[in-house]
């Protein structure tokens, strides 16, 4: 990183983001063994979430359990963004409806020039591909409970020892997530379309 002070390239970030994935186990381990408990229940259906450019100020990077309703557990890694902006977004998840079949619900905002913003944003992940990510002043393998740029959510049971990475910034470009919860303090969303259409239609 010595030629770009201060800045990282996400497949340089990403060989740093390794240890979160052990860490996300570490945490499932606890989870099982009684140590922690997960906030709130996730449907059970991961979904998919893609973004022209996603960028922000105090970025955080983390790894806890979400837990389903039908109990199973799932590690994530949660990115949380104080201040977001999101270019040209889409949400998709797939729903087998009885003697209908597979519909597909969908959500698009932030086209057209009016970006969606996004105010304490928590992208609870098992994946992200994007085309660029660059983060700025960043930090890796910073303690979870020493984080001083970015932020843990409040209804997330962390391990204040516990790996994570921060940044004063971040913009990625063409982002693909695979999501199974998302929370914001505010969101606001320009140009939105929801809809539910037959079929598969998934944002990427």
């Amino acid at each position: 990183m010595s030629e770009r002070k201060g800045r990282t390239h996400w497949k340089r970030f990403a060989i740093g983001a390794v240890p979160t994935v052990i860490a996300t186990a570490a945490v499932a381990v606890s989870m099982a063994q009684g140590a922690l408990a997960a906030s709130f229940s996730i449907s059970g259906s991961d979904f998919k979430v893609s973004a022209g450019k996603l960028s922000g100020s105090g970025f955080g990077n983390y790894a806890t359990v979400d837990v389903a309703k039908n109990g199973k557990h799932v590690p994530v890694a949660v990115s949380s963004i104080k201040d977001a902006t999101i270019v040209d977004m889409c949400q998709s998840v797939p729903v087998d409806i009885p003697v209908l079949g597979t519909y597909t619900m969908s959500l698009k905002a932030g086209g057209e020039g009016t970006a969606v913003k996004a105010k304490n944003l928590y992208i609870d992940m098992t994946d992200l591909q994007a085309k660029k990510g660059t983060f700025n002043n960043v930090d890796i393998g910073v303690a979870v409970g020493a984080m001083t740029k970015g932020q843990v959510n409040p209804k997330d049971h962390v391990d204040p020892n516990g790996y994570a990475q921060q940044a004063d910034s971040v913009e990625i470009i063409d982002a693909h997530q695979t999501v199974w919860a998302s929370s914001a303090g505010t969101f606001e969303l320009s140009g939105l379309h929801m809809n539910i259409a037959a079929g598969r239609h998934d944002c990427f």
